[in-house]
This record gives structure tokens, C-alpha cells and sequence, in this order.
């Protein structure tokens, strides 16, 4: 048996040899891939496009011949040069010809090109898996599913019920009194042993007419008609779609540079993307704060200034409005990633405490949260930086066994490093630490 695989190649390319240049090169790819996510909006952070990496990670290994050992080797003459003659060695920094570099002498060649959609977030999101996830109640959605829905007298040849088919045939033909075969072999037997006979001369003519008249019903009752075929039919039935909501958290007090801000958008590209990937639905809420919080859209949560303190609790009561008034926990899954320096007032760290650990967490499939600063930053010289207010607070409910991860984040190449470990592949996910 031959199987051909007729399946178009996508745009013209060869599938197979681009896959293997993806697993390649895979580790040159992905990289290119988290740097262009990081300079998307977060609702867009999925989709494909151009990526491009040095040109050096795209060749391949070669043999060649080893050179150890003496070798004589004859070169053509010419009019400089006769034989015996010393070759000189070529002035410092020669060599062979090449492309002009840049002046600065950092250049480098790129190699370029476009990955779809599903390759874009395959590469983004390897090894990596969402703790808890899908535990809510499924809701109605609009996401077409085919079922079986009995069967019809026309469809496709994929879907002929050959057994429903055969079923009808032979109905068809015992209610129609079709002869059988071995009757007919029957019948033909015992014609040919009297037909030697004379005797028997008129019981053979009529043992002829017989089979004639069988003969005749076959002919008129095919095996097979097309009355008998039936096709398996499908219909398209609703089915549940699990759907997701996410919480973007941020403190935008004075103290949150835009260094800090741009840290915190990397890892919630991170998890939005990872959602996306998981649920069908998937909806996003930002939500800031700074001695009071308000429900934003993305532009003026990354990009508005704002002035005044600190009080966490503001943006947790927000998120406990939201939930009430749009979410229900029976219904959808709910995960949030808070981002903040740190700071917040002594007297608002018992209040968020309790908002956490009484409505916040129990609604929750995840909650996250990334502490963010500059980099190489240690405080009063001679006196490095200890835990902050929020980290203490949050800490003492992870000791407590709260289901919260904490992380901090000093620079971007920390991002994914960071979000990779909280959402790695293992059984249970340990408290997180500094």
C-alpha cells in the first residue's frame, strides 16, 4: 500500500525542509521571538511575522578531510613567480576578500523571515504549562463542535456508511425475493448431471426455464442500488468553551520609573499570550493604583503619569468590583499578575493581607506577583537594600501556605527566565523566593 500526502506546502515552500531548519536553529529562533513579542501591545503580542537572526546559526555541520601529517603539493607557474621561487606571506590583515564591515566594527549579518501564527507561539511557549488551569465551570460558547446526526442519501464518499449500506442491499433484496447464488449454482448443477439422460429431456427444459427466470430476476435486482447507499450526516452542535479572565495589577505611584513599567508589560505579554494559547475566550483588566485605583485601558495603564502614595489594598478592592460585577468565579478562570517596587503604606500591609488571603486568592486560579526595580540597585551605600513592605507582607502569607508566587525582577533578561520557572512543567509548584 502507497500512501501520497497531496497536502500543499504553505506559500510555495517545502514544509518539511523548513521544519527542519526551525529545530536547526531553534534556539537562535526563540530568542528573536521574545524580543519581538516584548515590543507589541499585549493583545497583539501573538501574532507572527518577521524575525530575523545571524546568519552564522543557519549553516550546517560539514565533514572534511583532516590535514595533519606532510603534504607536497605542485601550483601552477606564472610570469612572477618561477620554480624554487619562496612565496612571501601576505602583509598583516590581508586575507581573503569579503564585504565592507561596518565602522564601528559591531556589524553583523542577519538572516530573515516570516513565521506563521502557530510557529510563533509554539517557539514562545515551549515547555511551559499553566498550573490549575480549567477547574471553573465551563460555560456555553458559540465554538461549533460536529456530531453524529444519522445518516442521509447523499454526502461525501469520506463518509459512506458501508454498513448501513449493505444492511439496506440485502433488505432490499429478500423483500424482493432476489435468488441467491448457491441456488443458482444449484440449480445449474443438477442441469448439467440429467443432461445426458433422455429420459429426463423435459424435466431439463424445464430446469432451463427456471434458471432462466432466475437469471432474469438477478439481472432486474441489482446487488446494490443506488436507493440502498446511505452517508454518514453531521450537524453542528455548540459545545462548552472555557473561558479566562486576567488581571493586570501595577503600582504607578512616583517611585514606578518607566524602566519598572516596561518590565512589568513583558511578563504580562508573557502570561496573555500563554492564555490565549489555553483558552478559546480570554479577556484582560488593568487595573492601577496609587493611593487610590481605577479600571484602565492599556494605553493610559503603561503610559499615564500619575503622583501620590501608596496603598495596595485600593487596587485589590477594585479587582474584588470587577469580579463581583462581571466575572463570577463559578464561571470563568481568573488569573492575575500584580507588579509594583514594593512600596506601600505601613498601616494599608494587615488590610491587604486580609483582601488577599479572605477574597482575592480563594477566587483565583493563579496569582503572581513581580516586584521590579532598577538594576544593581542596593540601597544606602554600605547598606543593602533589605525585603520590602509588600515582599514581607506577601512572604508571610506564602509561609502561611497562601497560593501565591512571588519573583523579583531586576532586568528584562530576568523576564522570561522568571516566568518559565513559575510556570514550569512539575507536579506542584513550589513557594517562590527571592
Amino acid at each position: 500500500m502507497q500512501i501520497l500526502d497531496r497536502r500543499l506546502n504553505p506559500s510555495g515552500r517545502s514544509l518539511p525542509n523548513r521544519q527542519r531548519f526551525l529545530r536547526r536553529a531553534k534556539s537562535l529562533v526563540q530568542e528573536a521571538v521574545r524580543d519581538a513579542s516584548a515590543k507589541r501591545d499585549i493583545r497583539n503580542a501573538d501574532e507572527g511575522g518577521e524575525v530575523s537572526i545571524p546568519l552564522h546559526g543557519i549553516r550546517e555541520p560539514s565533514f572534511h578531510h583532516g590535514s595533519g601529517g606532510i603534504r607536497d603539493h605542485v601550483l601552477p607557474g606564472n610570469k612572477e613567480y618561477r620554480e624554487g621561487d619562496e612565496i612571501p606571506r601576505p602583509p598583516s590583515g590581508g586575507g581573503g576578500g569579503g564585504s565592507e564591515g561596518s565602522p564601528d566594527g559591531s556589524g553583523e549579518d542577519n538572516f530573515r523571515f516570516v513565521l506563521t501564527r502557530e510557529e510563533f507561539l509554539s517557539l514562545f511557549l515551549d515547555d511551559l504549562e499553566l498550573p490549575d488551569m480549567a477547574k471553573r465551570r465551563l460555560v456555553d460558547g458559540t465554538d461549533p463542535a460536529w456530531h453524529r446526526a444519522g445518516y442521509s442519501v447523499s454526502g461525501s464518499p469520506a463518509n459512506l456508511a458501508l454498513g448501513r449500506t449493505m444492511r439496506n442491499s440485502m433488505s432490499r433484496r429478500i423483500a424482493l425475493k432476489r435468488p441467491k447464488p448457491e441456488a443458482v449454482q444449484a440449480l445449474e448443477e443438477e442441469i448439467a448431471a440429467l443432461e445426458g439422460d433422455p429420459a429426463q429431456a423435459e424435466r431439463v427444459l424445464e430446469l432451463r426455464a427456471e434458471l432462466e427466470r432466475m437469471l432474469q430476476r438477478t439481472r432486474l435486482i441489482p446487488w446494490i442500488d443506488p436507493i440502498d447507499v446511505r452517508y454518514r450526516r453531521f450537524e453542528p452542535v455548540p459545545r462548552p468553551v472555557a473561558q479566562a479572565v486576567m488581571f493586570c495589577l501595577m503600582d504607578v505611584s512616583g517611585s514606578m520609573t518607566e524602566d519598572m513599567k516596561d518590565l512589568a508589560k513583558r511578563f504580562y505579554t508573557l502570561l496573555f499570550i500563554f492564555l490565549q494559547r489555553r483558552y478559546k475566550h480570554v479577556e484582560i483588566v488593568f487595573i492601577r493604583h496609587t493611593h487610590e485605583a481605577s479600571e484602565v485601558d492599556e494605553e493610559t495603564f503603561f503610559h499615564s503619569r500619575e503622583t501620590g502614595g501608596t496603598l495596595v489594598s485600593t487596587a485589590l478592592e477594585e479587582m474584588q468590583k470587577v469580579v463581583a460585577d462581571r466575572y463570577p468565579p463559578a464561571e470563568w478562570n481568573i488569573y492575575a499578575a500584580q507588579a509594583s517596587d514594593g512600596d506601600n503604606a505601613a498601616g494599608d500591609s494587615q488590610k491587604t493581607a486580609r483582601l488577599l488571603v479572605d477574597t482575592i486568592l480563594p477566587a483565583c486560579q493563579y496569582y503572581a506577583y513581580i516586584e521590579v526595580g532598577r538594576e544593581g540597585e542596593h540601597g544606602i551605600p554600605g547598606f543593602p537594600r533589605g525585603p520590602t513592605d509588600l515582599w514581607r507582607t506577601y512572604e508571610a502569607l506564602v509561609t502561611a501556605g497562601a497560593p501565591l508566587a512571588m519573583k523579583k525582577v531586576r532586568h528584562r533578561r530576568e523576564i522570561f527566565p522568571v516566568f518559565r520557572e513559575l510556570f514550569a512543567k512539575r507536579g506542584v509548584l513550589e513557594g517562590a523566593n527571592a
